[in-house]
């Protein structure tokens, strides 16, 4: 398997079929790509996304994981308490992105936004805070509450720590044995 992460958005959807996520999600399937060149697809195109087979993860569920510039770019695009709901499982999203630092993270479950937050480096400032953090937000640093005595940092590592917490670490994916090829897709 090849890793991502840096500067890149994914969804982890979890016990995912990639058909009915590409469905949901209004994906064109292209067909499957070997695990290089659909990273490489993941990072170099604004139009085209890449869906892992599912991956052993968090909580022995598996985890299909949905990436590629597109969901960095359109950040609101994806609903993740509606796309939650359409598939009758837990979903996540999340995005890093070192120029700016910024750090986002959303977690969905049975249709419902259990948690949001968005951290902006460059001012330092916590653009979006919904929900309750959790005891894997608290061991990265967060704050149990956001008030102004609150004081907020979170780098792109705090944000794989947690994505392996709650579903999978994509950067930690890097010359495992692939259980099978990406689907690479077309974003209508």
């Amino acid at each position: 398997m090849v890793g991502f992460g840096p500067k890149q958005a994914w969804l982890a959807v979890r016990e995912g079929k990639d058909a009915a996520v590409s469905a949901a999600l209004g994906l064109r399937d292209l067909g499957t790509v070997s695990w290089r060149n659909g990273i490489d697809l993941a990072y170099l195109t604004d139009d085209r996304l890449v869906l892992t087979p599912p991956l052993p993860g968090a909580d022995d569920a598996r985890w299909l994981l949905v990436t590629g510039r597109w969901l960095l770019r359109a950040v609101m695009a994806v609903d993740v308490a509606e796309l939650s709901a359409t598939l009758g499982t837990e979903v996540q999203f999340f995005a890093t992105y070192r120029v700016s630092e910024l750090h986002r993270w959303q977690r969905a479950v049975g249709g419902e936004l259990v948690r949001a937050f968005e951290y902006v480096g460059e001012t330092g400032e916590v653009t979006e805070w919904r929900g309750e953090p959790d005891d894997a937000e608290i061991a990265i640093g967060l704050p149990a509450a956001l008030d102004d005595e609150a004081s907020v940092l979170v780098s792109e590592d705090d944000v794989m720590r947690l994505a392996r917490s709650w579903s999978v670490d994509p950067s930690a994916l890097d010359g495992r044995p692939a259980p099978g090829p990406l689907r690479a897709a077309a974003v209508s």
